[in-house]
């Protein structure tokens, strides 16, 4: 009990860090990974983190689109791929070594990290034009990799989407967060799709930890769309930097053992 109660805590702190800025699967999942009960089976683990996080998004992303237009004609395909290919994702999430995948995904962000950090005005500007034929399609594509990727392996999933619709799009901030709030969703519900039926949720924690996570939502939203694209700015750069740490040291034995 003492532990659950712990995890409830950082499952606020998750969702209030993913709501802000992203990245709240990396306080959440390893936070799992030790609190849950010992032997818990990996996709379990991924399970219950799903349940409790789409709680939170839902909540953000509600709050969001409430107050700040989205590109909907873009978004919903491209939600609708996200969510077929997190499906596969998740399907072969206990298959698939994710090592094979963290040396790639560790220089795209050092390089999104030093992009980011040397273009002053990333994101702070609003776009009025709407989006291209061509930019409609390039939206498709990066709803169906990031889907595939938020399926398999989860950290960063808002990350990635909030950089790509601001350097492909040139979304401010605010837009490219609330736009990757919709992406999310449907793959954390595709995702569950998969792991309700076979059973790899435990209910006794993912429901008390969806109820923290839906707080933390709510709280971490109001603190984005009152802080704006200057604080987002700075949150991103903070959380890339937390993000290259979590896949380093992840790579770390593999590195010594070479």
């Amino acid at each position: 009990m003492s532990d659950l109660m712990l995890m409830c805590v950082l499952a606020f702190l998750a969702g209030m860090m993913n709501a802000a800025v992203g990245g709240g699967g990396l306080l959440q999942i390893p936070s799992l990974f030790s609190l849950m009960p010992a032997h818990t089976p990996i996709a379990t683990v991924m399970g219950t983190n799903k349940f409790a996080s789409v709680c939170g998004t839902l909540t953000s992303g509600w709050q969001y689109v409430r107050k700040i237009p989205v590109p909907w004609k873009m978004l919903l395909p491209a939600a609708v791929l996200a969510a077929l290919t997190s499906f596969g994702g998740s399907m072969l999430v206990t298959h698939i070594p994710v090592q094979w995948f963290k040396p790639f995904i560790l220089l795209v962000l050092v390089v999104m990290a030093v992009y980011t950090f040397c273009k002053k005005d990333f994101g702070q500007s609003q776009r009025t034009s709407a989006l291209s034929k061509n930019e409609l399609y390039v939206g498709l594509a990066c709803g169906a990799l990031i889907g595939f990727y938020d399926g398999v392996i989860g950290p960063g999933t808002g990350s990635f989407l909030t950089f790509m619709f601001i350097r492909l799009f040139a979304f401010d901030f605010l837009t490219a967060v609330a736009s990757s709030k919709i992406i999310n969703i449907t793959t954390n519900l595709a995702a569950l799709s998969f792991f309700v039926p076979h059973g790899y949720i435990l209910w006794a924690w993912a429901i008390p930890l969806a109820a923290a996570n839906l707080c933390g939502g709510f709280a971490g939203t109001r603190i984005a769309l009152k802080g704006g694209t200057r604080f987002l700015r700075y949150g991103f750069m903070v959380l890339l930097v937390i993000l290259i740490g979590k896949f380093a040291w992840d790579l770390l034995p593999l590195l010594q053992a070479a």
